[in-house]
């Protein structure tokens, strides 16, 4: 069952990102449009209630940050949220890092409903990845993303829930928080936010130009209005001025910044022995991913210097299996590979297996800035160093 809701969803990928033909995919697409279209008038709808504040907002009286995108995945969001975690933190702040938690286990039913049924939210607790001083969940349980988030940032708390105002008020009652990540939070608005900043892939700026489930957009690109900083990811330092152009048709007031997803080493999974990158050129590797965009990963293994004799690609968020990758592997070694290489993200969901024929490692990835670094500082040293208010001056 699990094989073919895989090949089913796959099925749909492929239809969505017009990479199938025939009479059972045009079906499809005829069926996703008209979806679109009632997508296109809820997401509106819902947007105007918050802004004409007939549905109000929460304000849990906390500095809330919100790092997102209008696309559904693949703009490398997550070395994002780690780098503002990290400054945050380096400036003397006190964020935790809010994540839904797309794709963790959520915990037993029963214990969900009797929660509702009393109303009382001390019944499920919010899911603390890591409290800032030790790593307290798994990926399966936590989520891929805020587990990799909690393994890098040791001295960030992670915490899990839909509910965000529900995680967000344990952060400041028992973490101590005064600021708040929201990770993927730009359409969660139940949360006011105090700066958006959204990102815009490079290569598919606003993916396929379509409204989910036609499309990968969940917001049209005008809502792009809404950002206070907009970070343009993916890039290679070839110019972006006509992205730039379009993105000031719908903001004109926010900083753009251009950055990349720049590679650091490789790390071993099984010893965590470090390779510098220079040691991978001229090697014959096989990658195995699964993620929004597998391309981008390939084509930064290749231009380190490597050369990708095998590939394995499946569903992003897929929790591999240790036949799979064992499969895999027996692939690379009739191929005689020199090593595997796989990236972080996945290597969080990775089992543990019986036995290594080839070494595999993980590339480590993190965000340089290319252009306009002193805004991205300027925006540090506005959260870190607020400017005192100043009392209302009397007059006579």
């Amino acid at each position: 069952m699990r094989r073919q809701l895989e090949q089913f969803g796959q099925f749909a990928v492929d239809v969505i990102l017009d990479r199938r033909s025939g009479f059972k995919a045009n079906c499809m697409r005829m069926f996703l449009s008209s979806l679109s279209r009632i997508y296109r008038v809820v997401v509106s709808a819902r947007l105007s209630l918050y802004r004409n504040r007939i549905i109000r907002e929460r304000n849990l009286g906390c500095l809330v940050v919100s790092i997102g995108n209008l696309t559904v995945g693949g703009t490398g969001k997550t070395p994002v949220v780690e780098k503002f975690a990290r400054s945050l933190k380096d400036g003397g702040r006190r964020p935790v890092i809010l994540s839904r938690g797309y794709k963790s286990k959520k915990p037993p039913l029963m214990k969900r409903i009797i929660g509702k049924m009393k109303g009382e939210n001390e019944i499920n607790p919010p899911r603390v990845v890591s409290d800032g001083k030790s790593l307290l969940l798994d990926s399966k349980t936590a989520g891929d993303e805020p587990y990799m988030l909690a393994a890098n940032l040791k001295d960030v708390p992670v915490i899990v829930d839909k509910d965000r105002v529900k995680s967000g008020r344990h952060a400041i009652s028992e973490m101590n928080a005064d600021t708040l990540i929201l990770d993927d939070g730009l359409q969660y608005l139940r949360l006011r936010h105090r700066l958006d900043i959204v990102l815009v892939d490079r290569w598919h700026p606003f993916g396929t130009e379509k409204m989910l489930p036609r499309g990968t957009l969940r917001e049209p690109p005008k809502n792009l209005k809404r950002a206070s900083y907009i970070f343009i990811t993916k890039c290679n330092g070839d110019s972006n001025e006509d992205l730039k152009k379009r993105i000031r048709l719908y903001n004109r007031t926010a900083e753009i910044i251009e950055c990349e997803h720049r590679p650091m080493h490789l790390e071993n999974i099984e010893n965590r022995e470090i390779m510098a990158l220079d040691e991978i050129k001229g090697k014959h590797v096989g990658t195995v991913s699964a993620i929004a965009v597998p391309e981008s990963f390939e084509h930064g293994v290749e231009k380190l210097g490597a050369t990708i004799e095998q590939t394995c690609r499946f569903m992003d968020h897929h929790r591999f299996t240790e036949q799979e990758i064992l499969t895999f592997i027996n692939d690379c070694v009739e191929k005689e590979v020199d090593m595997i290489i796989t990236t972080e993200k996945d290597y969080v969901r990775f089992p543990r297996l019986t036995r290594m024929d080839v070494p595999i490692y993980f590339l480590r990835v993190e965000i340089g800035i290319l252009s306009n670094e002193e805004s991205f500082e300027d925006c540090i040293v506005r959260i870190c160093q607020p400017r005192p208010i100043l009392p209302a001056r009397r007059f006579f």
